[in-house]
This record gives structure tokens, sequence and C-alpha cells, in this order.
């Protein structure tokens, strides 16, 4: 099995295609400056070792950057896969999941309206995380689609730990509170804590 894993901004697109199978990184790279001056394609071959260094080259929207990253992992040079075919899933970082996911989850229409309905919680990643979303479901429409929340690790704190001295309404009605970040690397690091 393997998975691309793609992490959009509003500017970028960061990605790598894993092989789950072995654990195996197989590509990596990074797109930057989308839709900006002087766009920036990185691409690394973690067999070969083959890369593509800070390549400029157009990249007016995030649909024209997955467009490259695909083109590249297929690429009969320095490519890692024949086709698209065999990419299995494609999984996601999202900044902010709100209270609505305290686990990864498949992408469905109610999930998107979730993540649209909290963006305002991180107004410079979730819409970002979105369009990435919705890029891949209209390049790779029969892909599976699977969102990582970076706020799903701490959704276990009690009231007492997250709520604000604000009034409640606050909380209520603008959804103010603390959310916890950085949830897949806090849970990384407290799951190698126990091994440990």
């Amino acid at each position: 099995m393997k998975i691309l894993v793609i992490n959009c901004g509003s500017s970028s697109a960061k990605f790598e295609l894993i092989d789950m199978t072995n654990e195996q990184s197989l590509a990596k790279g990074n797109c930057e400056r989308i839709g900006i001056a002087n766009p920036i394609f990185s691409y690394k071959n973690l067999i070969t070792g083959e890369k593509i260094s800070e390549l400029e080259t157009p990249m007016e929207n995030h649909t024209v950057a997955v467009e490259l990253i695909l083109k590249t992992l297929q690429d009969e040079k320095i490519g890692v896969i024949a086709s698209t075919d065999e990419i299995d899933a494609i999984g996601h970082r999202i900044v902010h999941g709100g209270e609505y996911y305290e686990k990864s989850v498949l992408v469905d229409d109610e999930v998107i309206k979730n993540l649209e309905d909290v963006s305002a919680l991180a107004p410079l990643h979730n819409p970002a995380n979105i369009m990435g979303i919705k890029v891949m479901k209209e390049l790779l429409p029969d892909k599976k689609n699977v969102v990582v929340f970076d706020t799903a690790f701490h959704q276990s704190m009690l009231p007492e730990a997250y709520m604000y001295a604000f009034p409640y309404e606050d909380y209520t009605e603008l959804k103010v509170r603390k959310y916890g970040f950085h949830g897949t690397s806090h849970k990384y690091v407290s799951e190698l804590v126990r091994e440990v």
C-alpha cells in the first residue's frame, strides 16, 4: 500500500510518498510560492537519490502544483511509480478539527463542511488544507482521502483545562477555548516515551 501524504499551505504543498508495506519513504518534495512570483519546485527520489533542487516553474494554483507532483512521481527517469494507480490513499494534515474530531477520519462531504465551519479558528491554515483535499478529490477521484488533525490528540482535555476565564458565550457562540496544537508530534513523542 502506497500513501501520498500532502500538507497544503496557502502558497505551498509539501508531499511525501510512503510505501506502507515496509514503511519506506519513496519520494518527497515541496512546491513553494504557489500563485506568487517565482514559484519553486523541489523533489527527491529517496531510492536513487536523484533530485530536483529549487526548479523555478509556473504554478498559478494548487491544482497545477499537484499535477506537477503527480507527473514527477510518475516520471520515467526520476519517478518512483509507474502510474497513480499505485497510490492507494492520500493523507492530509489538517491544523484544526475544532471539537468535531478526536481521531483521523475518511473525507466525505460532511467532513469538508465541518472543516469549513471551523476555518475561522485557523484562517491561515484550514482553507488551504481544504483546498488540498478538493484538488486531490478532483485529480484522483477514485482514491480515499484521510485527514489527520493537529487538534485531535488534545480532545481528551477536561473542560476545566480547556476553558478560559471569559464569558461563557465566547465559548458557546465563538468556540473560544484551548484546543492544543501540534498533536501529531505530541502523539508520536508520547508513544515513543511510553515505549522507552
